[in-house]
């Protein structure tokens, strides 16, 4: 199957020679494998060296030719499937990146496009409810994606206790026990989820917002 080295570079296929050079050394310093250990650096080392195919390709105006023929033919339902994996990672990478320098909006951004790329990456609603988390009008969005995401993978005990939390916090009573229900059946016993079951049980006001109140 063929690279699609726009969907690396995350840009469009329109993008001129030097929109595609920005692209690469932004990618290229964040990727570089000198930055990375162990299995993260293993995984840097082919990304990186897929972005320099990209760069080697989509800078040469006859690879550059073949390269759009061979993307323009019919695809198989597989190869989408591949072109959207690929560009999920981008906007996810991306995210991540932004989420790290505390940039909620620019990273809640990239993780839409992330799930708008791939309706069905689970990881990419997770770090959107994460992002939406962190602003109060983004609050119903937040638990829309982690919702999403539980539902995509809802044997994750980590996707069903952020599910649990966000709930709690928005003083979702009923749906945050169920989440952390759930996160005992899935995981064992837990002594920090135990807690919040039985606190969600019993009604009490729990540090961080009012949970009394179910919904």
């Amino acid at each position: 199957m063929a690279k699609n080295y726009y969907a690396i570079l995350g840009i469009s296929q329109h993008a001129t020679d030097q929109q595609i050079r920005e692209r690469f050394r932004a990618m290229a310093r964040e990727k570089h494998p000198d930055r990375y250990q162990g299995e993260e650096k293993a995984q840097a080392e082919t990304d990186f060296q897929d972005l320099t195919e990209a760069l080697n390709v989509l800078t040469n105006p006859e690879r550059r030719r073949l390269h759009d023929q061979e993307i323009a033919r019919p695809e198989s339902q597989d190869q989408q499937g591949v072109d959207a994996e690929q560009l999920a990672k981008v906007y996810l990478q991306r995210g991540v990146k932004s989420y790290r320098e505390k940039n909620y909006l620019q990273a809640a951004d990239n993780f839409d496009r992330a799930t708008k790329a791939e309706p069905g990456n689970a990881l990419g609603w997770y770090n959107l409810a994460l992002a939406c988390s962190h602003q109060q009008r983004w609050t119903s969005r937040a638990l829309e994606a982690i919702a999403r995401a539980c539902e995509l993978a809802p044997m994750n005990v980590n996707y069903l206790k952020t599910a649990g939390r966000l709930h709690r916090q928005s003083g979702r009573a009923t749906q945050a026990l169920q989440y952390y229900e759930q996160a005992l059946t899935w995981g064992g016993d837990d002594d920090t989820v135990r807690q919040q079951v039985e606190e969600l049980r019993q009604g009490k006001k729990a540090k961080g917002g009012l949970f009394g109140r179910g919904s």
